[in-house]
């Protein structure tokens, strides 16, 4: 009888010890899930605005893509002033009023403060300020003549952009080779010479392996007539030198000579080239503020040994590989999603210099729509809704004959009364990819949508070659149709 007393006594000692075991991990897991906040970035909402914002999106495009003598309806108001007006004269207002509001696309600036302030008044003044700014963009979005894009509604992300640009003496934007103006935020380049007038912004032209040697020439041309402090560069050639492995070249036809060129304009920099360059530039900048007897509070004091570069862009145009490839090995996460870093960084490269990285940023500007930004990679690819039209986007931009021949697919050729000159449509595309691969849903039709998220990968990891070609003086910068225009003329004076 004893014997069972003492068996049953350590029973209950071994089950109250697991008990209070289970107890201490989940007030851990309580804890931890109160104190540390996840980072998300945030630029669309999922209510009923957006499903009515995307449905007048769609109806911009309908008119925008089908253009014709006859006057197309830009929205059911009759009574609105534009509603009898043609695709082609809708798009000259668009462009007339995105040139008349362009200074108001600004990025949120921090308020002022000084070291003595609480943490609470910091934090209602930097609110205030946000809330400010997003006020003002929504009075844009009202414009029916505004297409503004998806922009960062969190708070949180733009503290930590506002944290770089204070501490960086150098700030870094990092672009995609492929279409430079569509990822530049001039603003942001106001926004670092506001804080510190000696603070300088580099243009780093990821990805520039991507692009033929005569395009960089171009580019490069366009960059120094506007004196934009620039570097080519491709963080997937210097990771590849890093790891021994043979990088294949992209554009085979037209050899590319940069590397052996002297002019440093247009060649594509090594990793060593690139941090040498980066550390001069920012110690003349520091050389410069402290000739002039300027301190600044915003300067990272304990740093003072080393200069300090702040890497900034939008998601996904290479910012994380160019960290990694210039510290030699992986210390930020990257993923093809955009929005892989969450917070900002410091990354100790040596006793001399320091980089900052910042999470991947969406900033506010005009654009044709939503789909030229899952294209391009901003926005994820998984939230594509409409996938024919982010697929449109792919067609419009690579050549008929580039598309047969990287996929191996001969495409629908236009009827007899249509000009024999246009783009595959997204339905051709999609439905001539899904019969190759043998893509079939579930209801024994095409599965365009897996099509659509496979051919946007391939166009945005540059499987699928394309490339935009600088404005001329004298056009506005800041049109992305415009951009595009110049790419299809520029395309046509190669052939």
């Amino acid at each position: 009888m004893g014997k069972k007393e003492k068996t049953s006594l350590g029973r209950a000692l071994v089950k109250h010890h697991n008990h209070v075991i289970q107890e201490t991990k989940e007030k851990g897991k309580y804890y931890m899930t109160q104190n540390k906040k996840v980072l998300e970035s945030v630029t669309e909402f999922s209510d009923i605005d957006a499903i009515i914002e995307q449905a007048e999106e769609a109806e911009r495009l309908f008119a925008i893509h089908h253009d014709s003598a006859t006057p197309v309806p830009i929205n059911l108001d009759t009574a609105s002033s534009s509603s009898g007006v043609t695709a082609k004269e809708w798009k000259e207002q668009r462009m007339r009023e995105e040139a008349l509001h362009a200074s108001s696309l600004q990025v949120p600036r921090r308020p002022p403060w000084t070291p003595k302030m609480n943490v609470e008044q910091l934090d209602v003044n930097e609110k205030q300020a946000f809330l400010t700014w997003r006020r003002k963009l929504a009075s844009l979005e009202e414009n029916e003549k505004l297409v503004l894009t998806p922009f960062e509604k969190n708070l949180d992300i733009w503290r930590q952009l506002w944290r770089v640009l204070e501490r960086s003496d150098l700030i870094v934007m990092v672009v995609d080779a492929r279409d430079p103006l569509f990822y530049r935020c001039p603003d942001l380049e106001a926004y670092a010479q506001e804080i510190d007038e000696h603070k300088k912004t580099m243009l780093l032209v990821n990805k520039a392996d991507l692009l033929p040697s005569h395009v960089r020439e171009k580019w490069a041309e366009y960059f120094s007539r506007n004196d934009i402090l620039f570097l080519f560069w491709s963080a997937k050639a210097a990771t590849a030198t890093l790891e021994g492995k043979p990088l294949q070249e992209q554009w085979r036809s037209a050899p590319d000579t940069s590397q052996k060129t002297d002019n440093s304009a247009v060649k594509v920099y090594g990793r060593d080239e690139l941090l040498d360059r980066l550390k001069f530039e920012a110690q003349e900048i520091v050389r410069m503020r402290k000739s002039r007897g300027v301190s600044t509070e915003t300067s990272a004091e304990s740093h003072r040994e080393r200069v300090v570069v702040g890497f900034v862009g939008y998601p996904n145009v290479g910012k994380s590989s160019t960290i990694n490839a210039l510290v030699g090995q992986k210390r930020t996460g990257v993923t093809s999603t955009p929005g892989k870093t969450k917070h900002f960084q410091t990354l100790i490269i040596s006793e001399e210099l320091m980089l900052c990285d910042c999470p991947g940023l969406v900033f506010p500007s005009f654009s044709s729509s939503r789909y030229e930004m899952i294209a391009c990679g901003v926005l994820p690819i998984d939230r594509m809704t409409e996938h024919r039209e982010a697929v449109n986007v792919v067609a419009e931009r690579v050549p008929r004959d580039v598309i047969e021949e990287v996929y191996n697919i001969s495409l629908p050729k236009p009827k007899t009364y249509e000009p024999q000159s246009r783009p595959p449509l997204a339905s051709e595309l999609l439905r001539t990819y899904c019969l190759s691969r043998g893509y079939v849903a579930s209801s024994g039709l095409p599965d365009e949508t897996r099509a659509a998220r496979q051919i946007l990968k391939d166009y945005i990891e540059g499987k699928l070659p394309h490339f935009a070609m600088p404005p001329q003086d004298g056009e506005n910068k800041t049109v992305n149709d415009t951009l595009r225009a110049e790419t299809v003329e520029g395309s046509e004076s190669e052939e």
